[in-house]
């Protein structure tokens, strides 16, 4: 099967496109730009759902759903918003078709016309602060904090499976508070909760940082991000957590009375991570011979492959498998017996080594009566024979062992492809070979674009985590002084 995968080194785009394809993750749909999740696919992105849903939870965020549809209307009262959601926009202009008078199946009925455009969500802020407005009018009712897992429609001209569609489900929080400051704590929070789940549930190493105010949220104040290498060395926004301030307040005269009796306007956040991290697991972890999936998100953790010969070597083995596949279970491991009799055992080892099963075990008659099991690790590509007894314990561990050692090759795969630059001449050569670069800049809009011009390079953001950027210099292209260094990359 890997022999049907692109290898990276000749294509990495179509590596990407034959993973998410071949190892059964997503389609493309008959509607252009829009994907399939298939079914191996969706049990990925639930068990993200299930993790971050908890961990929302845990920190005092309740679940809601708001409409789908939000008039067009609500997307003029603030100016920076429409302004970068505009062209993204898919609009309905009529509720009803009807058939068609030539006979030619059915036609849009021009009698119904919508008085006004309903916009199809590209992003929640503006619905849900026109009905927080009537959830909120004293101190007392702060603060609200909501989240919603639903779909979005941004209409792209050019896109890829999980990376970049006009379809794409989510996560989206929304949160409302009294003051600056706790609406400040929040994003800070959630940008925490996200680099956590990244790094201890997708093994992927982020950089937590504030994005540059050109690339920030459209309506935002400040905006944080994480942001992860991919194997070419281009970045990847995985997920951005935004200080409103009070702009979309104030668009929809969201007012609350303090404790003082006075009016004020309140503060806001918004938050939210997509099906794009399904891309970035391809991406970050993949080989040739497949995907590599931590064992915190794969669907199936341990699959086991009956070796026999007979019915009476089929039952035999199949029967000491159950009893592992219960002993695993017990420990809360996902585990699959792949007991087709149409498949032959080699099949199966290339299929779920392309679907980056974490572990393979293999047992034969002969390993039966050794006590013996054969034991392959996805990750490294290697493989033992080990004891029966005790097994469900050492895989156990085994299984943290691999969660970690993704992490650390990824980890060691940023740090070797992250450098300072302070050259121009420099920075134009190694930006195109996949690198961050932590350069200086003067904190110009102006010279950010002039780069972007120049390389198609943006500052992927200004860390606050990973590595200390705090020190005088000049700026990498204009040369004026600057007091920090911020990464650039070509990101996807």
């Amino acid at each position: 099967m890997a022999k049907e995968v692109t290898k990276r080194a000749e294509n990495y785009s179509q590596w990407y496109n034959d993973l998410a394809l071949k190892a059964d993750l997503a389609e493309q749909s008959a509607v252009r730009g829009c994907m399939v999740i298939k079914p191996y696919g969706y049990a990925i992105w639930e068990k993200m759902q299930s993790i971050l849903d908890r961990k929302f939870k845990e920190t005092g965020h309740q679940n809601a759903y708001f409409p789908l549809f939000i008039p067009k209307s609500f997307f003029s009262r603030e100016a920076e918003h429409v302004a970068g959601f505009a062209k993204e926009c898919a609009v309905v202009t009529h509720h009803r078709l009807k058939n068609d008078p030539d006979g030619k199946g059915v036609v849009v009925d021009p009698e119904a016309k919508l008085e006004e455009e309903l916009i199809v969500r590209p992003t929640s802020e503006t619905i849900i602060w026109s009905t927080y407005k009537n959830w909120i009018t004293s101190w007392r009712d702060l603060p609200i904090l909501c989240n919603q897992w639903a779909n979005v429609v941004r209409w792209e001209m050019r896109t890829r499976l999980f990376l970049r569609t006009a379809e794409f489900l989510w996560q989206e929080g929304h949160t409302a508070h009294a003051t600056s400051e706790e609406a400040q704590k929040e994003a800070e929070t959630m940008v925490g909760v996200y680099a956590d789940f990244a790094r201890n549930t997708m093994a992927l190493p982020v950089i937590v940082g504030h994005k540059s105010p050109n690339e920030r949220f459209a309506g935002a104040l400040d905006t944080l991000t994480i942001e992860a290498m991919m194997q070419d060395g281009k970045a990847l926004q995985a997920g951005t957590s935004h200080f409103l301030g009070q702009n979309f307040a104030k668009s929809f005269d969201v007012q609350f009375t303090n404790k003082e009796g006075k009016q004020e306007y309140v503060w806001a956040t918004s938050w939210g991570v997509s099906t794009r991290l399904m891309g970035a697991l391809i991406m970050a972890h993949g080989d040739d011979n497949g995907l590599v999936l931590p064992p915190a998100l794969a669907p199936i953790q341990v699959v086991m492959v009956p070796i026999y010969r007979g019915e009476e070597e089929r039952n035999a083995v199949l029967d000491k498998m159950a009893d592992v596949k219960k002993a695993l279970e017990a420990l809360g491991h996902s585990v699959k017996i792949d007991d087709r009799d149409t498949l032959r055992p080699g099949f199966k080892f290339a299929e779920w080594e392309l679907k980056g099963v974490p572990v393979r075990l293999a047992m034969g008659a002969r390993d039966l009566q050794a006590g013996s099991v054969e034991v392959a690790r996805r990750d490294t590509l290697t493989k033992e024979t080990m004891p029966l007894e005790g097994i469900a314990e050492h895989i156990h561990t085994l299984l943290d062992d691999i969660q970690q050692n993704i992490y650390n090759k990824a980890l060691a795969f940023r740090d070797a492809n992250v450098e300072k630059c302070d050259s121009w001449d420099e920075f134009k050569e190694k930006i195109q070979t996949g690198k961050f670069l932590l350069c200086h800049w003067d904190g110009t809009t102006e010279t950010e674009q002039a780069i972007k011009d120049a390389t198609k390079a943006t500052i992927r953001c200004i860390p606050v985590d990973s590595y200390v950027c705090e020190e005088e210099g000049v700026d990498i292209y204009s040369g004026k002084p600057s007091h920090r260094r911020v990464v650039f990359a070509i990101s996807y």
